[in-house]
């Protein structure tokens, strides 16, 4: 199975599918959300940039971002805790500090920092959940930005003032801007794992919504590989 029949998944599995989404789209927010109104100029940066985000179960934030066009590669793993203990297993323990996260590779030439926390807000999670994402509890599970610079806080700062003071959820919003102090890769068997299980049961309910979501809300940012 490789990334370009995710849309073909999701068209075959239609009624499961739009059975999630339709519960999925109803605990976020009805409507599209606004642009963020500071950014990072497209002009401003060159080469390829990183952005760490986690919201929850990373296997549905990487099957996300890798449907993004701009995005050149996104890797799961875990943020906010230290090496001794980033695996997956004892992260699960919630007590780390760790959050499963995703470090995402894009093109600034492409797609801003400010689009891509767009899409994290509208569709790649609930931002309003605390310590939890859907069926997952536990800090493991959090909502956050880990920044890289002074750039990526001022943005990630500003967007969310911006959504709460527009009041685009119906909850604040719990979503932690944080600095980034070092990213861990996960184990091998979690890199690809929506590409590589299409059709498992939490697959199915969780997170293939969020790519439905993502070509609905987005369709010039959204790529099918």
């Amino acid at each position: 199975m490789n990334r370009r029949s995710t849309a073909a998944i999701i068209a075959s599995l239609g009624f499961t599918v739009a059975v999630a989404l339709a519960g999925f789209a109803t605990s976020v927010t009805a409507g599209s959300l606004p642009d963020p109104a500071v950014d990072i100029p497209l002009a401003k940066t060159a080469g390829v940039q990183t952005a760490v985000l986690a919201g929850g179960c990373f296997w549905g934030t990487e099957g996300v971002f890798e449907h993004v066009k701009g995005v050149t590669r996104v890797v799961p793993g875990y943020a906010g805790g230290t090496a001794d203990t980033a695996s997956y297993n004892q992260v699960s323990s919630g007590r780390t500090g760790h959050a499963e996260s995703v470090r995402i590779s894009y093109d600034p030439a492409r797609i801003s920092y400010g689009q891509l926390l767009k899409v994290f807000f509208s569709v790649a999670h609930d931002p309003t959940e605390l310590n939890r994402q859907g069926p997952d509890t536990g800090t493991q599970y959090r909502s956050a930005i880990f920044f890289a610079n002074d750039d990526q806080k001022r943005v990630a700062d500003a967007y969310i003032a911006q959504l709460q003071a527009a009041h685009a959820f119906p909850r604040p919003i719990a979503t932690r801007v944080t600095p980034l102090e070092d990213f861990f890769d996960a184990e091998a068997y979690h890199q690809d794992y929506l590409v590589r299980h299409p059709t498992q049961p939490y697959i199915v309910v969780n997170d293939l919504p969020k790519i439905a979501n993502l070509q609905r809300q987005f369709p010039a940012l959204y790529t099918g590989k």
